[in-house]
């Protein structure tokens, strides 16, 4: 597999397409990997796009080189993976599309290098821009595996059994049937890395106050606080049937854009839309990254 070396991480990556096509970066989000882009990719083959997809810090391959590097998720600190990824590749500008984490990933690649980010889609999970609000109790109900992992008991019990904690999530997300057992337990194996556990329990607590961001990472995370609205060419996914972040969260969310946006609502899907719906999912990339 191919891999890209810094100074803390050992980043593995998939990358298919047309070699000199126009960059694509494909962030998987939690509790996923990489693999999650592979029915999308297979159906942007034809196009003329450059198609990478990295597993992230503590997922499958992507390990630490650095025993002493801190073992943080924040958005800001994942980007800044993601950019280290495209300086080592030699790609300027590229487009980036991202589930979940991913999305976040997206959101802060935008705010911190803008003249390079030219067009983000993101999928299932909404912008942080001008910070995290607390959630109304029926959101906060959706969220209580972030509670969850607040807690000495929680991240012991996370840690003594994480594919059965991510299988949870997947249950409850999407609608019943969605996934064939080998795939979730293909995907599963990339939880296996050492430091999953660390780098999920860090992405949740930090969000709400409950651990700090990684310190490389501050100047991006006040400006992803600070900001209010982006102006590049945005695209969002909804699954219609998502059962952690439903529609009505992201029914106003084109008035974070001050440029094109665009929001596509898909109906029977749920929180995983380029698994569940990977030809719609794909088409309308194709028409997005290529106008």
């Amino acid at each position: 597999m191919p891999h890209l070396d810094t100074p803390d991480l050992h980043i593995t990556f998939n990358e298919t397409g047309a070699r000199d096509g126009h960059p694509v970066l494909l962030l998987h989000g939690w509790p996923d990997d990489a693999s999650t882009w592979e029915d999308v990719s297979a159906l942007l083959q034809e196009r003329k796009l450059r198609l990478m997809a990295p597993y992230l810090r503590g997922f499958g391959g992507t390990v630490f080189r650095n025993a002493d590097a801190p073992r943080t998720a924040n958005a800001a600190v994942l980007a800044m993976d993601a950019i280290a990824l495209m300086d080592g590749l030699g790609i300027e500008s590229f487009s980036v599309v991202g589930h979940d984490w991913g999305s976040n990933i997206a959101e802060a690649l935008a705010l911190g290098w803008p003249d390079r980010v030219e067009r983000m889609a993101l999928l299932s999970s909404l912008p942080r821009m001008g910070g995290l609000k607390t959630p109304t109790f029926r959101q906060a109900q959706r969220y209580w595996y972030h509670w969850f992992m607040a807690t000495k008991r929680g991240a012991e019990t996370i840690a003594s059994d994480p594919h059965g904690f991510a299988r949870v999530q997947w249950e409850n997300w999407s609608p019943d049937g969605w996934f064939a057992e080998a795939t979730f337990e293909g995907v599963a194996r990339s939880f296996d890395n050492p430091d999953w556990v660390a780098i999920t329990l860090h992405s949740y607590r930090v969000r709400w106050g409950e651990a700090e961001p990684d310190p490389q990472s501050g100047w991006l995370e006040d400006r992803i606080k600070e900001t209010q609205s982006l102006s590049l060419p945005s695209l969002y996914f909804q699954g219609a049937d998502d059962g952690v972040n439903p529609p009505e969260l992201s029914e106003n969310l084109h008035e974070k854009f001050s440029g094109p946006f665009d929001r596509i609502l898909l109906q029977n899907v749920g929180h995983f839309p380029q698994r569940e719906d990977p030809e719609t999912v794909a088409r309308e990339l194709a028409i997005f990254l290529q106008s």
